[in-house]
């Protein structure tokens, strides 16, 4: 048989492994909290979802393309997003236990008011739409050209597939397959590994010499990834709708070991790049290693990124049902079948944008820079600020995001050279503003009530 069919063979058993896996509940705490009978996931179910959540066919290719780049810089700087985990982790905690906060929207409904709620809900739609998309790009890529006809329906398969068994028990439904999907994607990355690293010129020495220390070579983005954990998690629900489904002490347990098994996880796969840079190998490197290794490396990244991305868009399809219901509508009588509903809504929203261009999409898509005005608003969260603090700091953090599109700053202002040097920039300067957009109406109001 040729490689296209066992592709094709390998997709289709998974799914229908996942599908016969996947429980099935109408009960409405488990379909949108992942409880059995109400009992809430344990330390190893919260871990596992936390951490494949963010394991998907995106970010694994986005380590892969930085490895062969910068090197084992490269994987390096693109695992300090998985900090991440640590300060969702720790600042939820505190909300839980101090506060006693029961969700994101609760919080900043509560503090800053509807309007707020309905900007923050309009990011993290966006947020939902564009995991869809990028990552159901991503498996088809491995099908067909960008494009063609296996290209497109090897997507849609594939997301139809997943919404299948996730229509079946919603968020508990995501929380037992991302275990299983976990658990076969350390396995495949250990064997894709245990194949690549001993076919490696120069073995573990010429890996660790594979980049250069410096910012102009992979640091200017391990900089930028270590400012924007400050506000990177607040737009991802699929990451913060875990923080409240468990109790605070297992929801921290499981956010800390999430952020070591992450980084891991992401600095191994970045070697396949590793690999690809040091055997000098064609691009893109996740495909091109894979072929030039030969059938079962290619097998082996192709189920990784079916695995991955699977993952995510289950979890993606289970905190739109939960925006939607819950924290949008707000629906006193929750419904099962809403949600299901909800789900396939999102699942065809999310898959229309492919069929138009690619560079759409990427110009298109909320970056990191544009939800940096969420950094003060979640570390003050004890801090009670007026309204305003919360539309200027957002609103600041859009308005920097939105010029990296259209503006280009001319390299005699930057600090740093190359690749991320105006990233960066833009990043240290727009963190700046939004902590003063967010601190001088306090400031403001305060001095006023004192005249």
């Amino acid at each position: 048989m040729s490689i296209e069919t066992w592709q094709w063979i390998l997709l289709i058993l998974i799914n229908i492994g996942l599908f016969w896996i996947s429980p099935f509940s109408d009960k409405v705490s488990d379909f949108f909290k992942g409880s059995k009978n109400d009992k809430e996931p344990n330390v190893f179910l919260l871990t596992s979802s936390l951490v494949i959540c963010w394991l998907f066919a995106k970010s694994i290719t986005n380590a892969i393309d930085l490895g062969y780049a910068y090197g084992i810089v490269g994987g390096v700087a693109y695992a300090g997003y998985y900090f991440s985990f640590l300060v969702a982790g720790i600042i939820i905690y505190r909300m839980r236990t101090i506060g006693g906060i029961t969700s994101i929207h609760q919080f900043l409904q509560d503090r800053y008011g509807l309007h707020a709620v309905r900007i923050f809900s309009i990011l993290i739609g966006f947020r939902l739409l564009n995991e869809i998309w990028s990552n159901t790009m991503i498996v088809g890529s491995y099908f067909g050209p960008q494009g063609s006809g296996s290209y497109f329906t090897a997507l849609i398969v594939f997301t139809l597939a997943t919404l299948a068994y996730t229509l079946k028990g919603g968020m508990r439904s995501s929380i037992i397959t991302d275990v299983i999907q976990m658990i076969f994607f350390v396995m495949l990355l250990v064997f894709v590994l245990t194949i690549i690293l001993p076919k490696t010129e120069g073995g573990f020495v010429a890996i660790t010499n594979s980049g250069e220390w410096s910012m102009s070579t992979g640091l200017n983005l391990f900089f930028v990834a270590i400012i924007q954990v400050f506000s990177y998690p607040w737009h991802d629900p699929i990451m913060t709708d875990r923080g409240f489904l468990s109790s605070p002490s297992t929801t921290l347990k499981s956010f800390l070991l999430a952020t070591l098994i992450g980084i891991v996880c992401i600095i191994l796969a970045s070697l396949v790049g590793v690999f690809g840079k040091i055997e000098g190998i064609g691009s893109p490197p996740a495909l091109e290693v894979a072929k030039f290794i030969g059938i079962p490396v290619l097998l082996g990244m192709n189920l990784i990124m079916v695995t991955s991305a699977a993952s995510t868009i289950d979890s993606t399809f289970t905190s739109a049902a939960k925006l939607v219901q819950i924290d949008i509508l707000k629906s006193k009588g929750l419904s099962v079948p809403k949600a299901r509903w909800t789900m396939a809504i999102f699942a065809i929203l999310g898959t229309i944008p492919v069929f138009f261009n690619p560079e759409i999409l990427s110009a298109t898509t909320v970056s990191g820079t544009m939800v940096l005005g969420l950094a003060p608003i979640f570390l003050f969260w004890q801090w009670k600020a007026p309204a305003l603090s919360y539309y200027l700091s957002v609103g600041i953090g859009i308005l920097f995001g939105m010029g990296m599109l259209f503006i280009t700053i001319p390299e005699s202002l930057l600090w740093t050279s190359r690749k991320y040097a105006d990233l960066l920039f833009v990043n240290i300067i727009a963190t700046i503003c939004c902590f003063l957009g967010f601190m001088l109406p306090s400031y403001f109001q305060k001095h006023a009530d004192r005249h």
